[in-house]
């Protein structure tokens, strides 16, 4: 009886479910005399195991056995079919049985014991092997139940701890999602951390965030995963049964891509069990989170389905509210616009006209040729400054819909764009068929690199002078033809310690489409400011 309840007390040490069963297994075998233990966690559905830990196999005979029983046959797979207690002198002479695998230690005496939690099979525990050759007795089965109700409620505790535990960490993703997406930094940035926290909390091997298409589906616009993925800006199409399905709010949970007609010829072939949850809010789907695990890796279950679906919602109500924001920032960008576009023509355009009038009479009056010359002159640069502000006015009353969608352009646009808070254009060239060769996600990942690299030198460098150049005759290391972007600075460089997560961004965006990027000295003097170099294949 101490020896019973100082198990019983070891047993109900801890919270954490892992290390629970591991004591459990150390407990049973020690309370028994048995060398070999086991506790097998019966899966979700109840066919086969889920989980399976042992105590008495050495590392290198686990490594030589190779594979862990699965229970979906022999006297394992009888005793989540039929949960009752068994007690055997030999294994070797029960039809159950169907042999051990190579390099398995020889066992006789085996005794199996089911574990309840809140009334439910939660698994097996297993010994065999008696020390001294005896066979498991009355008073070890009697000891070894008593241990399984005990081990029930630990367990059920430890399980209970760990859906908190959970629980919790998913509620801090979502709170770091939702910050990420209202703090009006780059878009792109905050879809990212959306990735990065589906990946970290659903315990996947990569994270993706889709979202609708300019020409239908959806468009992988963020991926998290230990290796450069390829996959940034390709567009699944509208056909595709998944993203139907995505799109018209449903999750999707798959066992195994490999094995689902759906997904084995796609990019997610590759992958075990995957999720793939609409980003919903009110009943608009404004995109999908796929979360995939490695082949092999377990199912999720469905404590972590729910837990991911209610991960969306929240991912999408911050995702709506973002929205907002920036439409409401657009509008009052828009309204600014109006604004400056009407004091130019109402009150800047007709001081330079009076203005001009004014030198144009003075001009007449004077009898100095020299005057008369230099009068001339101002009054053309006035004609020309006039029309300048005029073409000014005409482009802030444009909507961005109403100029042309070329990568020339959309360069030219964000070079102008920085030009107000750095306090003068920056100068650019351009070398080959810039608009014709450079296909649309280089096109637009370019777009995003030069509006990061510009706003660290405006931000940081404090730059007087900024050279812009984009080389679309550039052959990239591996052979391939791509586009180089060029951005040099003359300001103060990069200071050591400083932030690099622009940097990273860059660099992220380039790998993502199998091109590189790097940064070096400027073109201040004696080399000061920084030279960003961003490329990538056609």
């Amino acid at each position: 009886m101490p020896r019973l309840l100082e198990a019983m007390r070891s047993v109900g040490s801890g919270l954490e479910l892992h290390s629970t069963l591991e004591r459990i297994c150390e407990t049973a075998a020690a309370l028994t005399g048995a060398r070999y233990a086991a506790l097998g966690v019966v899966a979700e559905d109840g066919d086969g195991l889920d989980d399976f830990v042992f105590r008495g196999v050495g590392t290198a005979t686990a490594r030589r056995i190779g594979r862990l029983p699965d229970g979906r046959k022999g006297l394992l797979g009888a005793l989540i079919r039929d949960p009752e207690p068994v007690r055997l002198a030999d294994l070797g002479e029960d039809p159950r049985v169907c042999g051990f695998p190579e390099h398995h230690p020889p066992m006789r005496g085996f005794l199996g014991v089911p574990i309840r939690v809140q009334g439910e099979i939660f698994g097996n525990l297993y010994l065999t092997e008696k020390r001294g050759g005896a066979s498991f007795d009355d008073e070890d089965l009697d000891m070894v139940r008593v241990l399984a109700t005990e081990a029930g409620i630990a367990i059920g505790n430890a399980r209970l701890y760990e859906a908190a535990q959970q629980r919790e960490r998913w509620i801090d993703g979502s709170v770091a999602v939702t910050t990420a997406l209202l703090s009006g930094g780059d878009a792109d940035d905050a879809l990212q951390v959306v990735a990065e926290q589906t990946r970290r909390l659903s315990g996947s091997a990569a994270g993706i965030v889709l979202l609708p298409a300019d020409e239908g589906g959806l468009e992988i616009v963020a991926v998290s995963a230990d290796r450069p993925s390829n996959a940034l800006g390709r567009v699944i199409g509208p056909e595709n049964e998944i993203v139907a399905e995505l799109l018209d709010g449903r999750a999707v949970f798959v066992e195994d891509a490999a094995a689902d007609p759906r997904l084995a010829t796609g990019p997610a072939g590759h992958y075990g069990p995957i999720m793939m949850l609409p980003l919903q809010s009110d009943g608009r789907v404004l995109g999908g989170l796929v979360t995939p695990r490695a082949r092999g890796e377990r199912p999720f279950t469905e404590a972590e389905r729910a837990l991911a679906v209610q991960f969306a919602s929240q991912a999408a109500l911050a995702l709506k509210m973002a929205e907002a924001q920036r439409d409401r920032e657009r509008l009052a960008v828009f309204e600014d616009r109006d604004r400056i576009a009407r004091d130019l023509h109402d009150l800047v355009i007709q001081r330079l006209f009076s203005t001009g009038m004014m030198l144009e009479s003075a001009q007449r009056r004077s009898l100095v040729p020299e005057v008369r010359d230099g009068v001339a002159k101002a009054v053309d640069a006035l004609d020309v400054t006039i029309q300048e502000i005029r073409t000014a006015i005409f482009a802030l009353q444009q909507e961005p819909s109403e100029t042309p969608a070329g990568l020339r352009t959309r360069v030219l646009r964000e070079i102008t764009t920085a030009a107000v808070p750095l306090g003068f254009t920056p100068s650019y060239r351009f070398v080959g068929p810039v608009d014709s060769v450079v296909g649309d996600a280089t096109g637009k990942n370019l777009i995003a690199a030069l509006r990061e690299a510009l706003s660290n030198a405006f931000r940081h460098a404090g730059a007087l002078r900024i050279d812009v150049v984009v080389d679309a005759t550039v052959t990239l290391p591996d052979g391939r033809p791509g586009v180089r972007l060029t951005v040099a600075d003359d300001g103060v460089g990069i200071p050591e310690g400083g932030r690099r997560s622009g940097l990273r961004n860059l660099r992220r965006r380039a790998e993502s489409l199998g091109g590189d990027s790097r940064h070096g000295p400027g073109i201040g003097k004696d080399g000061g400011g920084t030279t960003v170099v961003w490329q990538a294949p056609h």
